[in-house]
C-alpha cells in the first residue's frame, strides 16, 4: 500500500528520533569515544542497521520515508529504488514495496568477476531513481553512489536516509553541487531533544554530546588519542 498520510515534518523527526532510542540504536559515551570510519573520535554512534530487527518500529520508519520523499520530492518523482551496499539494501526493498516501484541495488565497488557490475537489477537509461541508505555524515558514500548510477545513463537527484548527521556544515552544499537533495526523518538534534525530554542519559554525558555536536571538529581535535 502507497502511504497518503504526511504528518508534519517535526513530529516525523521526534517520533523518529524516540523509536532509535527505543531499539537502543543511540550510543552516547563521551569518556571512551567511539571510533568512526575516518579514525576521529566522537562521543557519539548510532546503528540504524539493527532496525531491521524490529518490525514495528521498522514498519512506521519506513511509512514515514516513504511519506517524507513523496512530500518533498513528488509523487511521480521516481520510477527505480535504489539502495546502497549493504545498509541501504533493506530499506530500499520496504520502500520499494511501498511505492510499487523497481528494486535495485549498487554495490560500493565492482565485484570483480562475471559482469563486473556495481549496479544489480535492472536499471536502464533515463530512469529516475531515488538511491536509499541508512544514514548520512558527511554525503561521501553518497555521491559514490549515485557516479555509479549516473554511469548508466540513469538520472539520481535524490537520496533519502532513515538519520542525517546535520553538523558538518558543508554535507548538504557537498550533495547539492552534485545536483542531489537529500531526505530524511531525524537528526542528531532530534535524537538530544528527546533524550534530554526522557532523561535517557545522565547529564554530564549529555552536555559531552551538545558540545560535540555544536563544535564536532574542535571536539574531534581535542579528543584525539
Amino acid at each position: 500500500m502507497i502511504s497518503t498520510g504526511f504528518p508534519s515534518k517535526k513530529e516525523i523527526a521526534e517520533l523518529s528520533a524516540a523509536m532509535l532510542l527505543d531499539v537502543n540504536a543511540v550510543h552516547f559515551n563521551s569518556q571512551d569515544p567511539f571510533t568512526l570510519a575516518s579514525g576521529l573520535p566522537s562521543p557519539t554512534y548510532i546503528d540504524c542497521r539493527k532496525l531491521i530487527s524490529f518490525p514495528r518500529v521498522r514498519s512506521a520508519l519506513m511509512d514515514f520515508l516513504a511519506c517524507t520523499v513523496l512530500r518533498e520530492a513528488g509523487f511521480e518523482a521516481f520510477n527505480n529504488i535504489a539502495g546502497g551496499e549493504t545498509a541501504g539494501i533493506p530499506f530500499s526493498a520496504l520502500i520499494a514495496e511501498r511505492l510499487a516501484l523497481p528494486l535495485t541495488y549498487v554495490r560500493k565497488k565492482p565485484k570483480g568477476y562475471g559482469r563486473n557490475a556495481r549496479i544489480e537489477g535492472v536499471m536502464t537509461k533515463n530512469d529516475r531513481v531515488l538511491l536509499i541508505e541508512d544514514m548520512t555524515t558527511d554525503g561521501g558514500s553518497k555521491i559514490s553512489f549515485i557516479d555509479a548510477i549516473r554511469a548508466t545513463g540513469a538520472k539520481c537527484n535524490n537520496t533519502a536516509v532513515i538519520f542525517y548527521y546535520d553538523i558538518f556544515p558543508e554535507t548538504l552544499k557537498k550533495l547539492k553541487d552534485h545536483r542531489t537533495d537529500l531526505h530524511y526523518l531525524c537528526t542528531w538534534w532530534d535524537v538530544l531533544a528527546v533524550a534530554k525530554k526522557r532523561n535517557t542519559f545522565d547529564t554530564k554525558t549529555l552536555e559531552d554530546v551538545e558540545n560535540f555536536l555544536r563544535e564536532p571538529r574542535l571536539w574531534q581535535e581535542q579528543n584525539k588519542k
